[in-house]
């Protein structure tokens, strides 16, 4: 009867272990599982098949210590591979996953969301008319810890994944894994980075052509980071400017003779302005004449939208944060960080700041139920590990940032790359100017500038959630890829 009880028990126990083995959130360290779709882009039948999986990340050893979860869309009815681009996606945060350009960009898929990328329920997703699937293949790479990517090993230390450098030196090793198990060494290779994803790409760039010896024809900077470029004192001060003149204009908040120009007429007059006269100001400092100041007070507001007053008491030095509680603050409202087409309401009118970023806010509201659903309902894909749209990747380790440095010298090693900056207006995190001033100083010399382009549009930091500027950005991405693949035979040379 005891050895009877101890067969029980010892039955119970293997039963509990089982059951608690089969509950344990867990990632496949490598897993694939591919379907087959079609998408209309540009009023012709793509057919495309999509792979979802996980591809680990080794340490010295050989062992693995984390996974990415990853998704590869390939166009099927494409016979030469050897000349069909690769676009290899990344996000920012540094912590976000890879679904905002995944499902609202370039995909073949797209939020459900209105013309201007506001919610609407029911919540999901469509077909993308504009996905840049027709010229290129794309796989979005979700970094340690954002979506389904995790770290596999217990043991491991964290801050080999976190860090601007650290990032780099890993993606790097993982992008060669896959061009290799994919069988893409061949194709022209391109990188786009959305956000910190432009720092990540930045850094790529050179250490994949420097140390795994993979050559690249583009690298595309959607809402660009400063990538380590130094732009303090003055010049940090006075580059806010056009970006406060963008937002103000579509408030209706600038002066009428202002207010009644088309937007481009208006920020050249607000950059120029930047430029030739409110640098050269705040760079005087206490040391200003007092008609100096006041000038420059008066066509600080003039461009801003603000109240003269409130300049002064900032001395020139108005935060962006302060800029997106006052701009509305008599109507009661606040204005998006990322996208200040977004309004948002407070508490209190008073304050330096906004409660919360409108802007976020709502595309969490549209993003995180359908990409939850796609992968579980588009790939059957069933897990109990969380989708992590934003995941925690802190302390970030942002010493030693000379990504933008590292995309110059790149370029410089490489004939062949170009680069291209798309941004958006509205948005008030990584502005328009400042992504401007990234590709006038990147390049000191002026050598490589044959090879950049900037391209801007009426709307945020995705400026790809307004549908007007989805259409014209996909199309902005597809002539930047046909146009930095040189002709057959075209030697790499200067």
């Amino acid at each position: 009867m005891k050895n009877h009880k101890s067969f029980f028990a010892a039955l119970l126990m293997c039963c509990f272990l089982s059951t608690a083995i089969a509950q344990e959130r867990k990632l496949e360290v490598e897993f694939t599982k591919t379907i087959e779709k079609e998408v209309t882009i540009k009023g012709k039948r793509v057919p495309y098949k999509a792979t979802i999986g996980t591809q680990p990340v080794w340490n010295e050893e050989g062992k693995p210590v984390a996974s990415l979860f990853y998704t590869f869309y390939q166009r099927t009815d494409t016979k030469d591979m050897d000349s069909r681009p690769l676009v290899i996606s990344f996000n920012g945060g540094p912590g976000s996953a890879s679904v905002w350009m995944h499902l609202a960009y370039t995909g073949p898929k797209i939020l459900k969301i209105d013309d201007e990328g506001y919610p609407i329920q029911p919540y999901g997703y469509k077909d993308n008319p504009h996905s840049i699937l027709d010229v290129a293949d794309i796989v979005f790479v979700n970094p340690v810890n954002t979506g389904y990517s995790r770290i596999v090993d217990p043991e491991a230390d964290r801050r080999q994944f976190f860090g601007v450098n650290q990032d780099i030196r890993y993606l790097a090793e993982w992008i060669n894994t896959f061009v290799t198990r994919n069988d893409r060494w061949n194709s022209p290779k391109f990188l786009i980075g959305e956000s910190y994803g432009t720092t990540r790409v930045s850094g790529l760039s050179y250490e994949l052509q420097n140390n795994h010896w993979m050559y690249l024809n583009g690298v595309i900077l959607v809402s660009p980071t400063e990538l380590g470029i130094d732009r303090s004192g003055p010049i940090e001060l006075a580059n806010r400017l056009p970006y406060f003149t963008a937002a103000a204009w579509y408030h209706k908040q600038l002066p009428a003779d202002l207010q009644s120009k088309d937007l481009d007429e208006v920020l050249a007059e607000s950059e120029a302005y930047t430029q030739n006269h409110l640098i050269p100001a705040i760079a005087k400092g206490a040391w200003i004449t007092d008609s100096e100041k006041n000038d420059a007070i008066k066509n600080f507001a003039r461009f801003s939208g603000l109240d003269e007053e409130v300049i002064r008491q900032h001395n020139l030095d108005v935060p962006e944060s302060f800029f997106w509680k006052d701009l509305l603050r008599h109507e009661g409202h606040t204005v998006g960080r990322l996208d200040s087409r977004y309004k948002g309401i407070d508490r209190m009118d008073a304050g330096t700041r906004p409660d919360f970023n409108s802007e976020l806010t709502s595309w969490l509201h549209s993003f995180t139920p359908a990409i939850n659903d796609y992968f579980k309902n588009e790939f059957g894909y069933n897990t109990d590990v969380k989708y992590n749209m934003f995941g925690p990747v802190h302390p970030w380790d942002r010493s030693g940032d000379r990504t933008g440095e590292n995309l110059r010298q790149a370029m410089a090693m490489n004939p062949y790359l170009h680069v291209m900056t798309q941004s958006g207006y509205y948005d008030g995190a990584t502005t328009y100017y400042n992504a401007k001033y990234n590709m006038w100083h990147m390049d000191p010399s002026g050598k490589l500038k044959d090879r950049m382009s900037f391209k801007g549009y009426r709307s945020g930091h995705m400026m790809y959630l307004r549908a007007e500027d989805l259409k014209n950005a996909n199309e902005d991405i597809r002539v930047f890829i046909n146009n930095s693949i040189p002709p057959a035979g075209t030697p790499a040379r200067y």
